[in-house]
Formats: structure tokens, sequence, C-alpha cells
């Protein structure tokens, strides 16, 4: 085993994190109680690119409970918390590359690194890991079963690769389970964004202005976030049908070019780039916070940023002041990365609980079924996903009706009418 992180000695502190976020993910222990009796990933060598965060360490955990031999760096490079990489080294003897603030070259090298034992199957969040293997030589894949995805942004790429019949070995769009966009995305991409501004800043959200970019699951929960704190929230899609959806929803839709008059914070939830662009930093008011909730640093457009600006300096940490050259000045969030992860500690366990119980039994499910899938992007298998909502309901001591037989019937059948 052989790692890159920061210091071995966070160990102790990382296992205590991870022990708390073990505490709130009860789905996950009861997949790991059966993984530990059934073995179903033995012999299996997984590539991780994740965000190294305490949740991540409980994934892990049950991976390797499963039989799994892992590898795991960072799918960000502001995301990874060392505590808890050095406790996955440390205690669980996990080959960990991952550390807070890498540069894009160590960030790749990582990435080269778990790629080097030759893995039998890829999990990642964002598809970087996916955007190297497809970049490389058939020696580095030809060897894997399967992959999953958990990111928007990632499932975009890799199913932009299959149309292209380009993709090499099938993926499992976790992204797209109902028990993880749905609250993933919604509640956990919502809370966190928000929690990760306000750490950055310390600022009232009461009263102020808030445009959100993109309407989709993440807009959604970061708009009703920043509602539910007393912000005025202005919507800014390019889609009519979600535009529509936030008018009727209680905000204002507007062009990303009125909104930038008048918002006080921004946040990016598109998963396209340059979605902020010069034209737009010049109409904003003096003092705009921007910040970024998408996996990659590429819908704000930084470069025309620092281009208009005479000055930049670290005001705070996780904030930038850039100072433009008539005198206003605009604050960056976390470089433009993902700000829950950058300035907070991202989702919170209890979600986070849904959205990994995916990842382990869509890893499961590959390896029972790889030799049946084609080189295409799948959706997590129906059962599976109505499998995790029954486990977290009953986690959580809600029960719920089921149908009666002629209830069944009358739903399967066409006969009878008025």
């Amino acid at each position: 085993m052989s790692y890159d992180i920061k210091d071995i000695k966070l160990a102790k502190k990382g296992a205590l994190r991870i022990e708390w976020a073990a505490n709130n993910m009860p789905v996950l222990r009861l997949i790991a109680r059966r993984f530990a009796k059934e073995r179903p990933l033995k012999g299996t060598h997984l590539a991780c690119c994740l965000h190294v965060t305490t949740e991540t360490g409980v994934l892990m955990e049950v991976l390797k409970s499963g039989g799994a031999a892992i590898s795991l760096c960072a799918s960000n490079p502001l995301s990874t918390q060392d505590d808890v990489a050095a406790s996955l080294a440390k205690h669980l003897k996990i080959s960990v590359f991952a550390i807070k603030g890498e540069d894009t070259k160590t960030y790749y090298q990582h990435i080269k690194s778990v790629l080097a034992v030759k893995p039998d199957m890829t999990m990642y969040d964002g598809a970087d890991l996916v955007s190297t293997i497809h970049s490389s030589k058939p020696k580095v894949y030809g060897n894997i079963m399967g992959g999953t995805e958990e990111t928007t942004t990632g499932v975009i790429r890799l199913r932009a690769l299959a149309n292209q019949g380009k993709l090499r070995y099938p993926i499992i769009a976790v992204n797209d389970a109902q028990t993880k966009h749905l609250f993933d995305n919604r509640y956990g991409t919502g809370q966190s964004t928000v929690d990760g501004v306000i750490r950055a800043t310390n600022k009232l959200l009461a009263g102020s202005t808030f445009v959100v970019c993109g309407y989709g699951w993440c807009g959604k929960g970061v708009a009703m976030r920043a509602k539910g704190m007393a912000a005025r929230v202005i919507v800014v899609e390019v889609d009519p049908l979600r535009a529509l959806e936030a008018t009727m929803d209680g905000y204002q839709a507007l062009p990303i070019k009125d909104a930038a008059k008048i918002g006080d914070i921004f946040v990016t939830t598109t998963g396209d780039t340059s979605v902020i662009r010069k034209e737009h930093f010049l109409l904003m008011k003096d003092g705009a916070i921007v910040a970024n909730a998408g996996h990659f640093n590429v819908e704000i457009d930084i470069p025309a940023l620092e281009k208009l600006s005479k000055k930049k300096k670290r005001i705070r940490d996780f904030v930038d002041e850039y100072i433009l050259k008539d005198g206003r000045k605009i604050y960056l969030l976390g470089e433009g990365r993902l700000i829950n992860l950058a300035a907070a500690e991202g989702h919170p366990a209890q979600v986070m609980d849904m959205s990994f119980a995916n990842q382990a039994l869509s890893a499961e499910y590959i390896v029972k079924n790889y030799r049946s899938l084609k080189n295409e992007v799948y959706k997590v298998p129906k059962a599976i996903d109505e499998g995790i909502a029954d486990l977290k309901l009953k986690s959580m001591g809600i029960k719920i009706d089921t149908l009666t037989r002629e209830q069944k019937w009358y739903l399967s059948s066409w006969e009878m009418g008025t």
C-alpha cells in the first residue's frame, strides 16, 4: 500500500469524524453487514475518484467489507478533508492520493497513481478519472468490467462519450437514481451550498438578493434554502419549462444580464461553462459575491475576471477580492470550485447515506452482471433504487401502505370503467 496525503498524524481525528458520519448513515450500515457476510466484491480492485470526506470514508469501509481492494484519489483539488485521508490510509490500509489544495499537476498525478493498479472497476464523481482512462492506452482500461458515476456533470460527459461510440466500458449513472438526485442534489446541495457561502463570508442572507443560475435539482435546493433564510431569490434559466417552474415556485426569473445588475450573491448550479462572463461582471454592484456549486470551476469565467481586475488578494479563507479597474470589488468564493466542499463539509451524512448506498449496490450489480452489459450509460436498476428508499424509511421509523390484490389488478387492467 502506498499513499500521498498531507499528514498521517491526522488519522485519529479523521477516524472520529468518520464514526460520527457512520452514526447518521443507517442504510450503508445495513449494507455493510450483508457485504461482510456475502463478500460480493471479493477479488475486485476499485479505482475511486471521489470527494474525500467523512461520508466517503464510510463508503470505503462498506466496499472493503464487501471484499474490494481500493485505491482512492480526490475528484476535486479543494474537496479533500485531510484528516479523513489520513484515517483511511492508516486504519483501513487504503491507497489514498489526496491533499486539500493540491495543484492541477498533483491532482492528475494522483489520478494516474490510482489507475496504476489496473482496476477492475471505477467509481467516480465528475468523470475526470474516466476522461483520463479514455485518453490512455488500452492497457489501462482493458480489464475494467464497469463503473459508476455520481454527478450530473459526469453523466453528461459520459453520455457524450457513449453517443459518439467512444465509451469503452459500461457505466451506471448513480446520479440518475431517484434516491440520489431527488435528495442529494436538492436537499444536500441546497443546504451545503448555502452553508459554504455563509462559512466563507459570514454574510446575512436575509434581505439580500440571491441569484441562482440553473434550476435543476441542485438549483431548486439552493433556491429553497436561500428563500428559507429570507433572501430574495432570482432564478436564471435557459430552459423555458424550468423558468416557468421557478416562477410558479414563487421566484423571479430573469436573464443573467438583468440579474447581474441587482444581485448581491450569485451561485451557479448548471454544469455548463461560462455562465457568468465578462459582460456580467461589468454590470455587477460593488461588493457582489460570486460562487459555484457545480463540479468544475468553469461556470464562472475566472480568466475574464482576472483580466478585468487591477488587483487581487485573499481577504478571508476561501474569499478572493478582485478590484476592478473602475474600483468596484467582486468577491469570488472557493476559487470558483464547488463551494459546499471548498469552504464547508459537503452534504450531510443523512443524504449521502442514500447516494453512497446506490454506489455500493451498483458496484455489486456490475460484478454480477457485467458480462451482459454493453458499453453504454445505464440507469440504476429500479429494484435497487426502491430498495434503498425502503431501507431509508425503515431506518427513520416510517411505515407506508402496500397495494391490495384488487388495487394491483386494477392498475394492470383495462376492463373496469365508469
